[in-house]
């Protein structure tokens, strides 16, 4: 048994012995990857270079993008006071008459975000702004006169009119789906779910023009919200006029006047507050510094990853190399 015994022991050992070796196979020497490393220096500087000159280039080949931006609050909150207490009072028969109230609990700065957004406003936007020339056909912003070139390749100036080449389905002139798809990513509007307050931004080659977006944006949200409410609030008072002249319940025409009391209110405020939805607290001003590129950034980077790239081939290149010299030795053997 004794024999039986040191047989398998022997055993065991030797099995350890092939596995501890097999494992310093397979671990990487950091010696050998050091004097891979540094025998193929040269090439790592050369690509690190080449990366480095290449993000340096790139960098410097994109325009300035400047950023304007307005600070707002909604308008309700200074309406909601005077005119909430009626809300209360008659909102469940304003509801089965079919009459909106509007009043603190509807978000309407929600809704005037997504009008911003929408295509409609931005079809109305584009017509009464005459924005679709910097918007499609933007070359870049001269600095020293503050003038905005246009590329001739899309817009002839002279005759003012598009002359761009595209394939089908776009056309030579913009269409309004395709201005408003370019314009939503130069555009943005995010509310703060603190303190409500809602920011307004343009992003453009042209500082005056990104400031002058978002004066207008503001402006005709404000206006086309106030066009909308009037237009329901009238449409409102007459349809009550009409149930008080059907109705012969004294208590159902007190209900009725008192609704068109709140109506005639909203129409009041709404002609009479040039701030109507959106209330300006911080004004859009023409930005004097550019919010990207971020140059030194690109640089950094483009240079960080060449210098990656560079180790990754040096390495795969001589463990390759290797792979291949193991290969045909075996193979001759």
């Amino acid at each position: 048994m004794s024999s039986e015994r040191r047989a398998e022991q022997d055993i065991n050992l030797a099995s350890e012995y092939r596995q501890m070796a097999l494992l310093q196979d397979d671990e990487i020497d950091l010696r050998e990857l050091f004097a891979v490393l540094w025998a193929g220096r040269l090439q790592i500087v050369a690509i690190t270079a080449v990366a480095a000159l290449l993000s340096v280039v790139v960098a410097l080949s994109l325009p300035n993008i400047y950023r304007a931006e307005a600070l707002l609050i909604s308008s309700d909150s200074d309406s909601s006071g005077s005119l909430g207490a009626l809300a209360g009072q008659l909102g469940g028969l304003a509801s089965l008459a079919g009459v909106n109230l509007g009043g603190a609990d509807s978000d309407r700065a929600q809704v005037g975000m997504e009008v911003l957004k929408s295509r409609q406003f931005f079809a109305q936007f584009m017509a009464k702004r005459d924005v679709l020339v910097p918007l499609m056909a933007t070359d870049y912003w001269d600095v020293a006169t503050g003038e905005l070139a246009v590329d001739e390749d899309h817009y002839d100036v002279a005759s003012q009119r598009w002359v761009r080449d595209v394939e089908p389905p776009k056309q030579v002139q913009p269409s309004v789906q395709e201005a408003h798809k370019e314009f939503l990513e130069l555009f943005s509007v995010s509310q703060d779910k603190k303190s409500g307050l809602v920011t307004i931004a343009a992003e453009h080659r042209s500082p005056v023009v990104a400031q002058q977006w978002v004066s207008w944006l503001v402006e005709d949200i404000n206006e086309v919200m106030r066009e909308q409410d009037i237009a329901e609030a009238q449409r409102s008072i007459t349809y009550l006029e009409e149930q008080i002249n059907q109705t012969s319940l004294a208590d159902l025409q007190t209900v009725f006047f008192g609704l068109i009391q709140k109506q005639t209110e909203r129409v009041m405020l709404a002609k009479v507050r040039s701030e109507y939805l959106f209330k300006t607290i911080d004004p859009a001003v023409v930005p004097e510094l550019k919010s990207k590129p971020q140059r030194a950034l690109i640089c950094v980077l483009g240079t960080l990853l060449g210098g990656l790239c560079a180790l990754l081939i040096v390495l795969v290149r001589h463990y390759w190399q290797g792979d291949q010299d193991t290969g045909v030795g075996r193979q001759s053997f």
